[in-house]
């Protein structure tokens, strides 16, 4: 039997040994790298379930990298980044980031952070047995393909924006609060989650090319609407 591989991608051996140490002992299977480079070669030649990046790392940064791990594959990926800005983490979870934690950090964190993430991962995969493509309005969003597309031209999404739009739009003109949004699209326990639903349903917006309120509408003070 296959075991579950995370890749691990930090320029500091100390931190990815650590890692490495703490997720052995839950039973995965480990692959370390030491830049950006590095680690989508990994993903392009070797079968791994889950990356956990540092940002600042040699020869291709970490944000650099998850714009190409992004192109080929939709595993989860967890930013642990010595940047600590709100602006940061934003941009690390609007590019397609699953999760962001700081350094230095819990370990025991990390390790729930990724059981976390694991888990929602497997359950997205066997729910694609129940997926149904929406079809709304010249929008077309297939769950199986994970791709939308607006009278026939591709829409680029995010992991989390796809997540986002399709649970608008398959229970369209429900009112879905921030609250209810992040459990559902980020399978955590909400806390503070508002502000990113919020920066991810804005960019969300711009690529669908919004006139206010066209596809995504906002109750104010409740949450927020798919109004095809």
């Amino acid at each position: 039997m296959n075991r579950i591989t995370v890749l691990i991608a930090d320029d500091e051996p100390e931190i990815a040994d650590l890692i490495g140490l703490l997720l052995e002992k839950e039973g995965y299977r480990t692959i370390k790298v030491s830049n950006g480079k590095e680690a989508v070669h990994a993903i392009q030649t070797q079968s791994v379930d889950l990356a956990i990046l540092d940002i600042m790392m040699p020869v291709m940064d970490g944000f650099e990298a998850i714009r190409k791990i992004r192109e080929q594959a939709p595993l989860p990926v967890i930013f642990l980044s010595a940047k600590t800005s709100d602006m940061d983490k934003i941009t690390g979870l609007v590019i397609g980031a699953d999760d962001y934690m700081t350094k230095p950090f819990n370990p025991m964190e990390l390790v729930a952070r990724v059981n976390a993430q694991l888990r929602r991962s497997l359950q997205l995969n066997q729910s694609k047995i129940d997926s149904v493509v929406v079809e709304i309005a010249g929008l077309v969003i297939d769950p199986d393909q994970r791709t939308v597309a607006l009278f026939g031209q591709p829409i680029e999404l995010t992991p989390k924006e796809f997540d986002i739009l399709y649970l608008l739009a398959r229970h369209p003109k429900k009112v879905f609060s921030t609250e209810h949004i992040f459990q559902q699209v980020w399978g955590e326990a909400y806390f503070e989650g508002g502000n990113t639903v919020m920066v991810h349903i804005r960019t969300l917006r711009k690529k669908l090319g919004e006139d206010k309120d066209k596809w995504i509408k906002t109750i104010w003070g409740v949450g927020y609407t798919f109004n095809g």
